[in-house]
């Protein structure tokens, strides 16, 4: 999407269906005392399969990993000699504490008949992803059901699940030869999908190492003059409790400190964009707050949109809304744009690097120097949609000399993030644009389940949605070894199934979990462009449903970090 008062609706073109789904792993319940006792997920005790496919050689089977149902069947299978085919299913195990004791790991697979066939799990070193993969030789046997019935049949598979990793196991059928189907991960029911229950004992934990920040110096006395009109949010809120801080320190000794560019040692920071409007009085700082209460808890990240005026909110930054949030705790990530929000002006890259505007690159710099706290700062998000601006050579060099102005105000606190619109249609653009790893921190990029907000009907899934750009990078190593942000994402609700917008937020932080390398997802709480109507509106909160899901998936462990970020005081 675009920066406030600018957004324009984008029409993306196809991209590939992914079959990553993520984790929903077991969260630690912090406390434990010196006994032993059983531990099980706060929200689900279950992991959501990352992965599956149907393991076979019969050609019209197709891409079995893109199928909402797997199928077992042995050979011969229905007359047919070489018609053999194994369910194939991985799961990402990431919150087994290190000390944990007795893991239990049981797989659950759901059938919709009775069947009198003998089932076994095996472990497996056979591709999850692969379109149509050969059944693999069997590994060892780690469980055979006699008898399936209808509804979920388990399988003991703690001979192969000792902790955290990825775990593949395929299932062979035996004893009936016609085929038996099971949901697959992209089963529309997500009620019926794949998952492992991985329970565990805890003993005593390591002390863990924290690092923490101080707070950043006083804010300025008098107040910014007030920033422009951004888009606003829905004007009815439900109303959920009162939001609540973060939780005590992680007792596993394995997570709570973060790198010097920000980066959390687990899981991922969870924020928000919120803009502001004429309800609130243009109070940043309010609207940002009045949405923490909705959903229940404390952001770590504001993100807010930035102009090149070095006046008021918009361009004076950090502000005395940003500077409280800062005190309070908060990560700011200032999205910077070369352009001036109240008169409309673009300004071209050439204007940027040539030096004309080297008094307010200097100025800003200054100012987040001052704070002593790190934050995020990108220039220019979404350049591949910036035509009037210049190009891509350009960007790159108006992004160095920003960087290099910072650099010589002393400004090391700033944490580089390079954001991309991450859509299929400028993937032959994405290597010129990029101004190098001297220059870029983070590789962030803005996903979006528009459904029909932009024309298509295609509903995504939270992992389809996050999963083409990710997949993209790792197979071009554009950033290759940056920890990545989605810096706005979002999702359309779905005016046949109103209960869609609220399970796909649910979903989201096993998508985040299936794609590890995503290190923080900013939601962009905003209509933008899209045309808010009966069948599309983007913000979070437009109904108690997908409030709930949201402030559910807040609720995640794995967005839920037991620490503050370190002072950088260099690179």
């Amino acid at each position: 999407m675009r920066r406030p008062g600018l957004h324009r609706l984008r029409h993306h073109g196809a991209r590939r269906k992914a079959v990553l789904l993520g984790v929903l792993a077991a969260s630690v319940v912090t406390g434990v005392v010196a006994t032993m006792m059983p531990l099980l997920a706060a929200d689900d005790p279950a992991t959501a399969v990352v992965a599956d496919t149907t393991a076979t050689t019969v050609p019209q089977d197709g891409n079995n990993a893109v199928k909402t149902t797997l199928a077992t069947c042995p050979a011969p299978c229905d007359g047919n000699p070489r018609g053999r085919r194994d369910a194939v299913v991985e799961f990402a195990v990431t919150s087994v504490p290190a000390h944990a004791v007795n893991v239990r790991a049981t797989l659950r697979v759901h059938a919709w008949r009775t069947a009198a066939a003998t089932v076994t799990a095996y472990a497996s070193r056979v591709d999850a992803r692969a379109a149509r993969p050969a059944p693999g030789v069997p590994g060892p046997a780690l469980d055979a059901l006699t008898g399936v019935r209808p509804g979920f049949n388990e399988w003991d598979v703690s001979g192969l699940v000792t902790g955290n990793g990825l775990w593949t196991v395929s299932l062979a059928q035996a004893g009936l030869d016609t085929r038996i189907y099971w949901a697959s991960v992209e089963h529309r029911d997500a009620g019926l999908r794949p998952r492992l229950l991985v329970t565990y004992d805890v003993g005593v934990p390591p002390a863990p190492v924290v690092t923490t920040r101080p707070a950043p110096p006083s804010s300025p006395t008098t107040s910014p003059s007030r920033p422009r009109p951004s888009p606003t949010a829905s004007a009815t809120r439900p109303t959920v409790p009162s939001a609540t801080p973060s939780p005590p320190v992680d007792s596993s000794g394995r997570c709570g400190a973060v790198s010097a560019t920000l980066v959390p040692s687990c899981g991922a920071w969870w924020g928000m964009y919120a803009p502001a409007g004429p309800a609130d009085g243009w109070d940043h700082g309010r609207a940002f707050a009045e949405v923490e209460a909705q959903v229940g808890r404390r952001f770590d990240i504001v993100h807010r949109y930035h102009d090149f005026s070095n006046t008021g909110s918009n361009g004076a930054f950090p502000d005395v809304y940003e500077r409280q949030q800062m005190r309070e705790g908060r990560l700011l990530f200032f999205a910077w744009e070369s352009r001036i929000f109240a008169s409309g002006t673009v300004l071209t890259w050439a204007d940027v690097y040539s030096g004309r505007y080297d008094t307010t690159i200097d100025a800003v710099a200054g100012r987040i120097r001052d704070t002593g706290v790190p934050v995020f700062l990108g220039f220019d998000h979404e350049p591949e949609d910036e035509p009037a601006k210049g190009g891509d050579a350009d960007f790159v060099r108006a992004w160095r000399h920003v960087h290099d102005r910072f650099a010589a105000a002393g400004a090391h606190n700033a944490v580089w993030v390079w954001t991309m619109m991450g859509w299929s249609g400028h993937y032959d653009r994405y290597r010129g644009l990029y101004p190098g790893d001297r220059y870029v921190d983070w590789v962030a990029y803005d996903p979006y389940n528009f459904h029909v907000c932009n024309g298509n009907r295609v509903w995504k899934s939270p992992s389809t949605t996050i999963g083409a750009f990710y997949r993209w990078l790792d197979e071009h190593g554009v950033g290759a070894g940056k920890p990545r942000m989605l810096a706005e994402f979002g999702t359309n609700f779905d005016a046949a199934d109103r209960a869609a917008k609220q399970r796909w937020f649910e979903e989201f932080p096993a998508a985040l979990k299936a794609h590890p390398k995503i290190k923080a997802a900013v939601y962009f709480n905003s209509a933008g462009m899209t045309s808010t109507s009966a069948t599309c509106d983007m913000t979070m909160n437009h109904d108690t449903a997908a409030l709930a899901g949201f402030a559910r998936a807040g609720r995640d462990s794995y967005l839920r970090q037991p620490t503050e970020p370190a002072t950088v005081t260099g690179r």
